[in-house]
Parts: structure tokens; sequence; C-alpha cells
């Protein structure tokens, strides 16, 4: 059983952290408040700073919400690096820019540690279910090294290619899953606004070409009214201006990109930045005046 050190336990981090508890490894994190009943009770351990944890720990996993965030824990004071020891493998699981996650393994690499980014989908009953789609950039060694430890939280787990390939993968699947849930949001209300029984509606789509997760999962959430956060909007959307970033860069348009991060900043600006993404739906019901359901 290895030592490992998980520093970011929010909607996504406690059950994954909870899984490595499960399997018998010996986990530590940084002091943040309190720390979770579940987790302490497993046996985790909170110490001063990354710079602990990684005096600790053989494996240094983070899941922090963005590119600086991640930046500060590996790098900033008290970080990750100073404490780093020859051979620590170091598990970036957060969703950050790929061209700094280059950089940051470089940086790692140099310190004599192994990097790994291997961004994940799958929301939070991805992570409570140890279900999760793992999308690796790695060396074939810091690969097979991580891979024990990945497949205790994921199902899919696939080596895109070298370092940063991870992360765009996982920009690429937000892309996808953001323009999925406003096609399922404008199809159900479209449905919903012409009078059919939209729950109806979703249970035959579920049958055809238009089955989707998407559909599945969020469309019965637009359906429900239950908005409470698998992945807030606010962290979409950032993942967003990841894709449009890169975009600029590499000289491409992705008007659907574009006009999906809109739509996030409708909801933020009507207080929904904390809503599931599936509250996209919301800024599409105020362009209509309707609510899905709604007689």
């Amino acid at each position: 059983m290895s030592k490992i050190g998980f520093i970011g336990l929010g909607i996504m981090g406690r059950p994954m952290a909870g899984h490595l508890l499960d399997a018998g490894h010996e986990l530590t994190t940084v002091k943040r408040g309190t720390l979770d009943e579940t987790l302490a009770s497993k046996g985790m351990q909170a110490l001063d700073n990354p710079k602990a944890v990684a005096e600790a720990s053989e494996v240094v996993i983070t899941m922090v919400p963005d590119t600086p965030d991640v930046e500060e824990v590996l790098f900033g004071e008290g970080g990750v690096i100073e404490g780093l020891k020859p051979g620590t493998l170091v598990i970036d699981m957060s969703s950050i820019a790929p061209i700094p996650t280059q950089a940051f393994a470089k940086r790692v690499h140099e310190a004599g540690g192994e990097y790994v980014d291997a961004p994940v989908s799958g929301g939070e009953g991805g992570a409570i279910n140890a279900a999760l789609t793992i999308m690796v950039g790695a060396t074939e060694e810091g690969f097979e090294r991580a891979t024990p430890i990945l497949e205790l939280m994921g199902k899919t787990i696939t080596h895109i290619g070298g370092h940063g390939a991870g992360q765009t993968c996982k920009v690429a699947n937000q892309i996808v899953v953001a323009l999925t849930i406003e096609a399922v949001s404008e199809g159900l209300l479209f449905a919903s606004k012409a009078g059919a029984d939209v729950a109806k509606v979703r249970e035959s789509l579920l049958g055809g070409l238009a089955q989707s997760k998407i559909l599945d999962v969020h469309g019965e959430r637009m359906i429900k009214r239950t908005f409470d956060p698998g992945f807030k909007v606010k962290l979409h959307q950032k993942d967003l201006n990841l894709a449009l970033e890169g975009a600029r860069t590499l000289n491409l348009s992705l008007p659907g990109t574009a006009n999906a991060q809109q739509l996030f900043q409708a909801c933020v600006a009507h207080d929904g930045a904390d809503w599931d993404h599936a509250g996209m739906v919301r800024a599409l019901e105020s362009l209509a005046n309707h609510e899905i359901g709604q007689d």
C-alpha cells in the first residue's frame, strides 16, 4: 500500500480519496478547517501545507479548480516541490490548461519526480461510484505507475499521449458535454412549449439516435428541477474558457462552444454560478419565457 497525499477534497475529491482509503492506502491532505468526518474516520490525516504532504508521500494527487490553483499547490510557498522526494509520483486530476501542464511536468521532472496529468469526466456520480473516465497524459513509465491508483477511482482509463495530452482530451470532452447539454435543453424546451408531455418525450428519445448520458441524467434534472451541483456552472465555464483560449492559439473557430459559454454566463448573471451545469436550461427558459414542464 502507498502513502498518498490528496490535495483538493471538493465534490469530486472527497469520494475519490475515500476509494483510496478503502483500498488500504495511507492518505494525508492539507489542513483546511475541519477534515471530513468520513475521511478522518478512515484514517486520513491533515498536515499544515503541501510541502508537508509531499514529505509524507510516495504519491501526491491534486484535484483543485483551475490552473493557478495547481501552480500554487505545486510551486507556491510551502508547495509540493519543496517537499518532493526523488521518484515521487505527482498526479494532477484537475481540469486545467494543457500548455502550463507541460511546464509543470518539466519542473517536477527536473526536481526528480514523475508527473501525470489525469483529468476526469463523470461528475459526482462517477466519483462516488469509482466509475470516472480518466484521460491521461504521461510517459509510459508514469502511466504504468499511476494506473493501479487510477483504477481505484475510474472505469475507463486511457493513455492519450505525452504530458498535456490528458488535459487536451478533457477540454474536448467539455466542449462535447456543454453542446450536448445545450441540445438537450433546446429539445426539451421545444417539446414543453409545444404542449407535449416532456417526460414522455425524454423517454422516447432515450430509445433512439438522440440517446445520451446527458439526456438521461441531465434531462431528468431539467424536468425535475434538481440543480444541486454535481458539476458547477462556474467550473464548466472555466473549462470552456480553456477551449476558447486554445482555439485562438490554434486559429480555430468554435462557434457552438462560444454560444454555450454565453449561456453559462447568463446563468452566472442570474446567481447560478453554483448550479449544476444542467442549469444551462434556465438561461434558455428565460429567453423563451417558459419553464420546462410548465402548463
